[in-house]
């Protein structure tokens, strides 16, 4: 497993995590972004000169052309995770996960689709989200 980027919609929030961790408590499972995202783009490069090698008197003109690149908006460094961290706990599981954007927007996310009664741990005191009612 591996981690990576989900962003849930309608919230300007990104959740760092491993897929079925961070569906382990959600009643609509997350989507990756970068199974939404990889694309291929093209950026264009201005003529320029180029040396053959070190001192070369006549450099050659490269013609202007279009450079392609895969873009994938998932894509994070593995070296060290983005954002804050939290962890949510629902009495049986307990679990870490980062998230990158402002704390409410995760509570209201969480409120609004967690599966059981959790806590959420983030800075300062533990915020508790109730079960969803039925109806």
């Amino acid at each position: 497993m591996t981690i990576q980027k989900f962003s849930p919609e309608g919230f300007e929030l990104s959740i760092y995590a491993e897929l079925a961790n961070i569906n382990y408590f959600l009643t609509t499972p997350l989507v990756p972004v970068s199974e939404t995202g990889i694309v291929n783009k093209q950026v264009p490069v201005k003529d320029h000169p180029r040396r053959r090698y070190v001192g070369d008197p006549s450099p050659v003109q490269v013609p202007e052309t279009n450079r392609t690149f895969m873009y994938d908006p998932g894509r994070i460094d593995r070296s060290a995770l983005p954002g804050s961290p939290f962890i949510l706990d629902d009495g049986t599981e307990k679990r870490q996960f980062t998230f990158s954007g402002n704390v409410v927007d995760l509570h209201a996310f969480l409120v609004a689709d967690v599966k059981n009664e959790t806590k959420l741990y983030t800075t300062g005191a533990p915020y508790l989200i109730p079960k969803p009612t039925a109806g």
